[in-house]
């Protein structure tokens, strides 16, 4: 198991960006992402025009298809969504200003896995989420 204690988990979308950077004893044994992290990368090579950096996404979500098990958005992680917009809303937030991290944790909540993520401010506020909070590949102020 991994130093947080869990053998499965889901990988944020900035985590599957920075993979090869996080220190592997803040990941779980067996990382999953989900189709909505596929869906981020998949806009990632038609927001840039730079030739080089449309390739080095392009390459990112294959490698992220070919390497995870992508877990779907289904009927228990729409439920699962009800609870985190209304939680985002409690705390002052709106859910669809994150719409993509929202979504993401509601797969989380559904399968009742924990959300490792570098970026926890993402999911402040979701009650019921457990979320991993990572070091940010060189700058471990920001875990």
């Amino acid at each position: 198991m991994d130093r947080q204690g869990t053998p499965r988990g889901i990988l944020d979308t900035n985590a599957v960006i920075m993979m090869e950077r996080i220190d592997s004893e803040y990941l779980p044994l067996e990382p999953m992402i989900t189709t909505i992290t596929l869906a981020e990368l998949s806009v990632g090579p038609g927001a840039t025009s730079d030739p080089l950096e449309q390739a080095i996404r392009q390459m990112r979500l294959q490698q992220a298809e070919s390497d995870f098990v992508s877990i779907s958005f289904d009927s228990a992680a729409a439920r699962a969504f009800s609870r985190v917009s209304a939680s985002l809303r409690a705390a002052g937030r709106k859910p669809h200003a994150r719409a993509f991290d929202a979504l993401i944790a509601a797969i989380a909540m559904s399968r009742d896995l924990p959300l490792y993520t570098c970026n926890g401010d993402d999911f402040r506020g979701i009650s019921g989420l457990d979320v991993r909070r990572m070091p940010h590949p060189g700058d471990v102020r920001r875990s």
